[in-house]
């Protein structure tokens, strides 16, 4: 009798959501191996053959092997970077870009995998631009959006679609005396603006009004849609204490589109997030292949997690 396939789990050690994915597998008697990519190569070791056959070969953690041509499904949840330390600089740039490669290569062509979500596709969804064009043309509403490093060109959008908000094309660590911050969502006067704006790319959008927000979160052919309301910020994340969470249909023909532009980025999960206008017509803002979803079943009860289980137990691509 052969051995049961495992998932593999790629994330750093305090993930609490995997935490809660890996407890369900457990349950239903699924072997796990769960590592992280800054594990490599101190706690992980990787041997992996490819010739006519195909590949083959293990991955080995301190407590658990896999065999590469055995993988039922792979999480891809959020894994840390290479480190290496005791090297100079380049030497261990040289060793982290070898280790992306390699050990990555590998990681990205299991045969037979099923990949939640696929890492490259994964890479490919998270640029923004990407998102909203492929959200217009399977025939999501999207705010206009202009994405320039030209002050004249900020100014005549904003007469174009008055009020203008900016959001950051990728989110980064962001220090400013010491402390970490976090860049918002905000509303922006085009006349306090400068020829600063021509140091780097900026993201400006119309502002939607909104009266209420959608997180609709797509695991596998599964969707779960929250409608999330209190609070007059541009950004519902600024203050979670003050919003309600009600789980609710999706609108009419939403869950079909969300299906297609899962498939336009080959990927199997997303949490998509639309605010409602006042005439109740969802608008696209964005989509986040390794979105945030634990804290919404926390609130409303819904069995993301068990779906997430039954979507790598399966572990049919």
């Amino acid at each position: 009798m052969s051995e049961p396939r495992p998932v593999l789990v790629v994330t750093q050690p305090d993930d609490l959501t995997a935490d809660l994915v890996i407890e369900q597998l457990n349950r239903r008697r699924v072997p796990v191996v769960r590592f992280d990519t800054a594990d490599f190569p101190q706690a992980l070791t990787l041997s992996a053959r490819i010739d006519s056959t195909g590949l083959r070969g293990t991955l080995a953690t301190p407590s658990r092997n896999a065999r590469l041509d055995a993988v039922r499904s792979l999480y891809y949840r959020r894994p840390r970077g290479f480190t290496f330390t005791g090297l100079d600089e380049q030497d261990a740039r040289f060793a982290a870009l070898q280790a992306r490669y390699g050990l990555g290569g590998v990681l990205a062509s299991l045969p037979g995998c099923l990949y939640v979500n696929h890492p490259h596709s994964v890479a490919d969804a998270e640029f923004k631009p990407a998102q909203l064009t492929a959200a217009a043309e399977v025939g999501f509403t999207i705010p206009p959006t202009l994405i320039t490093n030209s002050l004249d060109e900020v100014r005549k959008f904003a007469t174009q679609c008055t009020p203008i908000v900016y959001k950051p094309l990728r989110t980064a660590p962001y220090q400013r005396d010491g402390r970490l911050l976090t860049i918002w969502v905000e509303e922006v006067d085009p006349a306090e603006l400068d020829e600063q704006i021509s140091g780097t790319a900026h993201l400006f959008q119309a502002r939607v009004p909104a009266r209420a927000f959608l997180r609709v979160t797509a695991i596998g052919d599964r969707v779960f849609c929250v409608r999330i309301e209190g609070g007059e910020q541009l950004d519902w994340r600024y203050d979670y204490d003050a919003l309600t969470y009600t789980a609710v249909e999706p609108p009419p023909g939403l869950a079909d589109l969300v299906a297609v532009d899962l498939r336009r980025f080959g990927l199997v999960f997303g949490c998509f997030d639309f605010a409602l206008r006042p005439d109740g017509e969802p608008v696209f803002l964005e989509c986040n292949p390794n979105g945030q979803w634990r804290w919404l079943e926390d609130e409303t009860g819904l069995p993301m997690t068990a779906a997430l289980a039954d979507l790598l137990e399966r572990g049919t691509p």
